[in-house]
């Protein structure tokens, strides 16, 4: 399963990473607001862009620890700026960088335990993988792609993609 999880969530944060980095130029050559575009959201009901990209590093933390077996870690959720976002998004990758490819021996059908709902979810660590966590990372990478993209920041799918 490491080879399947880690470098899967590696490479989606990088292609974040990148594509905040041409949001981000994109917005000072436009001279727009940094804060009001981290406010973004699709409709009223749904989180802004800057919980989106946190809540991909929150996917991508919690699945790679509950499938290693070791704590997931706490981060504050206290970012407002690009900066505090990259600076996010570097310790998650730092946090995946230091497991162990031995931990995650078994992961596949151990068995992981997630709150939905409040109620405990008890599933396999190939089906949280596979039918929670990676969707869960791609929806809220496409909620913060579409907010960039319809703003006019100029991506395409290869910025998402990582290439």
């Amino acid at each position: 399963m490491y080879a399947q999880v880690v470098p899967a969530l590696q490479k989606n944060l990088a292609a974040l990473a990148k594509f905040l980095k041409k949001a981000e130029a994109h917005l000072d050559t436009q001279k727009l607001d940094k804060s009001v575009v981290l406010g973004l959201r699709v409709y009223p009901d749904m989180f802004p862009l800057l919980r989106q990209v946190l809540l991909v590093t929150d996917f991508s933390k919690g699945a790679a620890a509950r499938l290693a077996g070791v704590p997931i870690p706490a981060f504050a959720d206290d970012e407002k700026t690009f900066e505090e976002v990259y600076a996010r998004l570097a310790k998650t990758e730092a946090f995946l960088a230091s497991l162990d490819a031995k931990s995650f021996e078994g992961a596949a059908a151990r068995d992981v335990t997630v709150k939905v709902g409040g109620q405990d979810m008890v599933m396999s660590g190939q089906t949280y993988f596979s039918n929670m966590a990676l969707p869960n990372i791609y929806f809220h990478m496409t909620t913060a792609y579409n907010l960039l993209r319809g703003i006019g920041v100029p991506l395409g799918k290869g910025d998402f993609m990582g290439r």
